[in-house]
């Protein structure tokens, strides 16, 4: 049941009556039990939520000519691509990695994006082979080898470009790929953009169907979507009265915020896409342009708040005057945000969710690495050797990133739905960790 006295910062926790943390309803220290710690879990009937959510409204405010595109970084795993395609959703792809997994996943190809600033040949030879639907070309110098890998094999490829608005979307540096200054797209400013796309015309084995843009992650306001259209489509109209080539299909990525902390505000996907939607048709309407497909790709947005990872503590170190660090049993193997750009979040002790947050610490993982850390001066429980402890919030960009840091396995991955468990990703053993190595 869930606690009229707390707020989580995702739905999918409550307390149940033995004063525990719960995830999907079911009791987080009898997962531990189960599986051990370091442990991922995620709520699969949240990820179907929002999966529906963003393809309902979708069509609601724009119609069938439309595609949901989940951003396959943010967790992919064949599993998954199950639930997509359980939900009529399509993908987007970065790396022979991740096509590999669709495939094995039986999805529809024909519903992947392969989108990458530095694809490989080898990349784009599988891409070809397994029929995907759509590349997103990013330079001139991936247009040629498209092209000529797409002739070797008597194939056409349909391709969008990735464009740089010059949005100014308000989140970190190294998450804001909208900008002039990025190394993903081509840039409107200089005329890069409207002459590699001119090129298409004399290439006999690329189609160009649209043009795609990505702002930024973790982006609240609609403001720099709306910006991100009127930009967009006035780029259509241009390549249309310049090149008399008409566009099909505008993706207009993704980057949608979640609530992390209890300050962030998030967006229903509702209130994201109708906004976007209304922007749009207006947009269309006064530049007299038919509609094109309309494409989002929510990645973060339809997992991150689906998950939580599960530690055990193993020591309280009081630094006098200074600090407070609390160590876990994972940390930046399974999580590397907060070291890579400051990311924040909330954290539970989930068997003593009840109690309230008295202390100020930091969550320290077990690396041999000073940036090794979850979080500074943060509040929690009072904690003890052996509690649990729990980041909320970790289903995107977590698993994705984890690595074998200091020879660490990774931990699994648990779907909970209906008072019941299942791994969808085993825990890695010291026997994965040395499979590759040659004695």
């Amino acid at each position: 049941m869930r606690s009229s006295e707390r707020e989580f910062v995702s739905e999918i926790l409550g307390i149940n009556e033995a004063g525990h943390m719960t995830i999907g309803g079911i009791d987080i220290p009898l997962l531990v039990e189960q599986y051990g710690t370091p442990l991922m879990v995620m709520d699969e009937e949240y990820i179907e939520d929002q999966c529906k959510a963003y393809r309902d409204a979708l069509i609601k405010h724009y119609g069938e000519n439309s595609l949901v595109a989940y951003a396959g970084k943010a967790f992919c795993t064949g599993y998954m691509y199950k639930i997509l395609s359980r939900y009529g959703l399509g993908a987007d792809v970065v790396s022979g990695g991740e096509i590999y997994t669709a495939k094995a996943a039986d999805f529809d190809m024909s519903k992947l994006f392969f989108h990458g600033n530095n694809k490989t040949m080898q990349e784009l030879r599988q891409a070809l082979e397994l029929g995907i639907g759509f590349f997103v070309v990013d330079n001139s110098e991936e247009l040629e080898l498209l092209n000529t890998l797409a002739g070797e094999m008597g194939k056409t490829a349909k391709i969008l470009f990735r464009i740089k608005p010059g949005i100014d979307a308000h989140t970190h540096d190294y998450i804001k790929t909208g900008a002039i200054d990025s190394k993903f797209g081509l840039a409107l400013e200089t005329g890069e953009a409207l002459s590699i796309i001119g090129r298409v015309q004399k290439l006999g084995n690329v189609e160009y169907v649209g043009i795609h843009c990505h702002i930024g992650s973790q982006i609240f306001e609609s403001e720099p979507y709306e910006e991100a259209v009127k930009v967009m489509t006035s780029f259509i109209k241009e390549i249309f009265d310049v090149l008399g080539l008409e566009t099909y299909e505008l993706n207009l990525g993704g980057g949608f915020g979640i609530k992390y902390i209890p300050s962030h505000e998030p967006k229903t996907p509702e209130e994201t896409v109708e906004k976007l939607c209304e922007e749009l048709k207006k947009s269309l309407r006064e530049k007299n342009l038919p509609a094109p497909r309309l494409i989002i790709e929510p990645g973060r947005s339809i997992v991150a708040s689906a998950g939580i990872t599960v530690y055990r503590v193993g020591s309280v170190k009081v630094i006098p005057g200074v600090r407070t660090y609390v160590a876990v049993d994972g940390g930046m193997t399974d999580n590397p945000r907060f070291a890579l750009y400051g990311a924040v979040y909330e954290f539970e002790l989930p068997e003593k969710v009840t109690e309230e947050k008295t202390e100020t610490v930091s969550i320290a993982g077990r690396c041999c690495e000073s940036g090794d850390m979850l979080g500074h001066d943060v509040k929690l429980q009072k904690a003890e050797a052996g509690d649990l402890l729990c980041t909320l919030a970790t289903g995107a960009y977590c698993y994705s990133m984890s690595s074998n840091y200091n020879r660490l396995p990774r931990p699994p991955v648990v779907m909970v739905k209906n008072g019941t468990s299942k791994v969808v990703v085993k825990r890695e053993s010291y026997e994965d960790l040395i499979k590759n190595d040659v004695f």
